[in-house]
């Protein structure tokens, strides 16, 4: 089908997540993904990187991917291309086969020109850069033909993905810092409502774990990059009185989504329906979100309105959840603005998976997607861990005991960023 006369799609045709693939810590498909979130099984353990010792660097815990065996990941990639490729690339294409195989769908499946990549990175190739500007003497990082290039480009990881599946459609990398993962699902709702794709995998990859990265959050204060810990799993603490910061995170995961009328066509199973999305730029504090919590309600009870439903209908909000001080009280006093007539203990449940996966930055709303959308399958809460001692502004319910039955349809997803920049994802049951 030629996407340039393609039939613009029936409004009411809702979006649906079909697929979800990862390269996560710990984390080989979306069975292990969604074990992990619903017991909030934390995959943050210790740092022993030796560049970070060597800068001094008071940072012991991340969610780290380690090895990357592309030999299984990625069955018939050949040896010389794979060769050129590094670990962010090949975890990337990884993602999104696995998007693709999990949404049942074969290569060849979604003619070429209807498929689509939207992919989200804040950073890019960061260790690579890193180390061809560290380069011992007599040695080339950018030896090999086009070695340097794939490597070294942020755009690099969806353009070999999408050679790799078969994607013709747009494909794309953002860079919005943490709302880039819903800014690459919204980017995805508009090619797909507008009738220029039939499938679109919209994901997220980032590789934040080098010194310059943590330098950069040290530089903040205390309270941002979470310091030594007796046990790296318990580093983020998420609405606690004890919080102490955010670990770094890494890995790669994407989406795949469609319209619902193709994927019930084809007996596809559904996780959950992607209601819609809303950006804002607040155009005010480069740093600081807003702290009354105006501003994150008003941008979530507009989305809601706009796709038909009301605040009071809500039965999860999946936060940022970073476990620094403005951003965990800021998503609390948003919940209480959005629902005023709420005391504490009816507001709807608040959680966070960043203990279990640290801050992934640019892939963060991706995971937040994915995790919503799994609680939303399953009709079951996930577990915000290490949430023992709550800050009196953050006193209410958070899956603070474990994973929950619960019987929801309606759920949002929130992002925030530098830049003054605020996200909102609301999901639906199916």
């Amino acid at each position: 089908m030629d996407s340039r006369t393609a039939s613009v799609p029936d409004p009411s045709d809702s979006v649906v997540l079909t697929g979800i693939g990862c390269a996560l810590p710990g984390t080989p498909d979306a069975e292990v993904f969604w074990s992990h979130i619903e017991t909030g099984t934390s995959q943050v353990t210790g740092l022993d990187r030796p560049e970070f010792a060597a800068a001094g660097l008071p940072v012991h815990a991340a969610a780290q991917l380690g090895p990357f065996d592309h030999l299984t990941r990625l069955p018939g990639l050949p040896e010389a291309h794979a060769a050129k490729y590094n670990r962010e690339i090949l975890a990337t294409m990884a993602a999104v086969r696995d998007a693709l195989d999990d949404a049942g769908l074969a290569r060849g499946e979604v003619a070429p020109e209807r498929l689509s990549i939207v992919q989200s990175s804040s950073r890019g190739p960061l260790s690579w850069w890193r180390e061809a500007m560290h380069a011992e003497p007599g040695t080339d990082p950018y030896q090999g033909k086009g070695t340097g290039m794939f490597r070294g480009l942020a755009g690099c990881p969806a353009t070999l993905a999408a050679i790799d599946v078969g994607a013709r459609g747009l494909v794309t990398t953002i860079s919005s810092a943490c709302v880039g993962g819903h800014h690459a699902i919204g980017l995805a709702l508009r090619e797909l409502r507008s009738g220029a794709a039939d499938v679109v995998l919209a994901g997220g990859h980032e590789f934040p774990i080098v010194p310059e990265v943590a330098r950069c959050y040290r530089a903040l204060g205390d309270g941002v990059l979470s310091p030594e810990s007796e046990d790296p799993a318990t580093a983020v603490r998420p609405y606690d009185r004890d919080r102490r910061g955010f670990a770094l995170g890494e890995g790669a995961m994407t989406l795949c989504l469609e319209r619902e009328s193709s994927a019930r066509e084809r007996g596809a199973r559904i996780y959950a329906r992607v209601l819609g999305h809303r950006a804002l730029n607040e155009a005010h504090h480069a740093t600081s979100m807003d702290l009354v919590g105006d501003v994150t309600a008003s941008v979530v009870s507009g989305l809601l309105d706009e796709v038909g439903r009301k605040p009071e209908e809500l039965g999860y909000v999946c936060g940022h959840g970073t476990a620094t001080r403005y951003n965990d009280i800021a998503e609390s006093r948003a919940l209480r603005r959005l629902l005023p007539r709420h005391a504490d203990e009816d507001l709807p449940p608040h959680g966070s998976n960043k203990p279990v996966y640290g801050h992934t930055f640019g892939m963060a709303g991706i995971i937040n997607v994915a995790a919503t959308s799994l609680m939303l399958r399953h009709q079951r809460l996930a577990r915000t861990a290490n949430h023992t001692t709550p800050d009196p502004e953050c006193a209410y319910d958070h899956v603070a005991e474990g994973p929950r039955d619960a019987e929801f349809d309606l759920a949002v997803s929130l992002s925030f960023a530098f830049g003054s920049q605020t996200s909102v994802i609301a999901l639906e049951r199916v």
